[in-house]
């Protein structure tokens, strides 16, 4: 799944569905649409499921889903300090075209 297929799946799962799903129950209560409380929960029952997928995708591809892990931080514990150095997994330069870039943590002694 591309970043830019995520983000839209993501935005019609937190965005899209609930305020139509609000839409539709708050317009019945006013002009008595038919049907409000099946649409409303289909509505609701499609939501909770691209909701898991998201997730399931999210924990398993963490690099495509939440924009590209740009490498880890390596923390060396010495006797009296520590040294944080930096593996990065792609060209240094590709990072200044992004807007974001996450790190792991990762400790060694």
């Amino acid at each position: 799944m591309s970043n830019v297929l995520y983000h839209r799946l993501k935005f019609v799962a937190q965005i899209l569905l609930p305020v139509v799903g609000t839409v539709y129950f708050t317009l019945d209560g006013i002009s008595g649409l038919p049907a409000a409380e099946q649409v409303v929960g289909m509505i609701m029952a499609v939501d909770a499921g691209l909701g898991i997928l998201l997730h399931i995708f999210t924990t398993r591809y963490p690099n495509s889903a939440n924009g590209t892990v740009g490498g880890d931080i390596i923390v060396k514990e010495l006797d009296d300090k520590k040294i944080f150095s930096l593996e990065l997994n792609d060209d240094p330069e590709l990072l200044e075209t992004r807007e974001e870039v996450t790190f792991r943590i990762k400790r060694s002694s």
